[in-house]
């Protein structure tokens, strides 16, 4: 990796502090901005709603769908413009399939996250208790909800983390980075990524530059 060294200070799970040495001020903030908008999460794009009948538009029950958490896979699923399905809801190879069936009942009852049915039970909310929308006796909401992955830097509800800071270190060249996961991936493994898809971007423009000088 260009000669980076990285080592894990702190890690705990969903928070970690990483430091970068060998490496100029410029590289270590496109590592941040990289886990910010680039690493690819899962979450939830296209709503087919099949009944509706609670105080929620369909755009807003759609909307509070789609920035809810996903847990992300980066090993099984592909981004939808990598795919060969040609599909505009993708295949099992890009997005996953939730359900929701929800009915109100005698007391006013509040529809959550972990109400939502996937197809793959590796991939769900990171949480089951994220508020969706309440029912009233009578009123009921039926969907289904594609998740597929996407970017940060496409929309927020991509971002893989919530937390993306860069502080010096305690040497010339070292730089520590501070990344709070939204849940759907370690943050080690989002940092780790992002110096990836970082070393894949550089690579290119290597290869472009090299070839325009010949």
């Amino acid at each position: 990796m260009l000669g980076v060294k990285t080592k894990v200070i702190e890690d705990t799970g969903n928070s970690v502090v990483i430091q970068l040495d060998g490496v100029d001020r410029s590289y270590a903030n496109a590592v941040r901005r990289f886990c910010l908008a680039e690493v690819p999460s899962m979450a939830i794009d296209d709503v087919v709603i099949l009944e509706n009948s609670s105080v929620l538009y369909d755009e807003i029950l759609a909307q509070r769908l789609g920035m809810v958490p996903i847990r992300t896979d980066l090993t099984r699923y592909i981004l939808p413009e990598k795919c060969d399905c040609g599909s505009p809801l993708g295949c099992h190879k890009c997005r996953v399939l939730f359900v929701l069936d929800a009915k109100g009942k005698e007391k006013v009852s509040t529809v959550l996250s972990g109400d939502l049915v996937s197809e793959d039970r590796d991939v769900r909310p990171v949480s089951e208790s994220i508020p969706i929308v309440k029912l009233a006796q009578g009123q009921s909401v039926k969907l289904e909800a594609y998740a597929r992955l996407g970017r940060g830097k496409e929309h927020a509800k991509w971002q893989p983390a919530t937390v993306s800071v860069l502080t010096e270190g305690k040497t010339e060249g070292s730089f520590q980075l501070t990344v709070e996961s939204a849940g759907g991936m370690p943050a080690r493994d989002i940092v780790l990524k992002a110096i990836q898809l970082l070393e894949e971007k550089l690579k290119e423009i290597g290869v472009s530059v090299g070839g325009a000088t010949e």
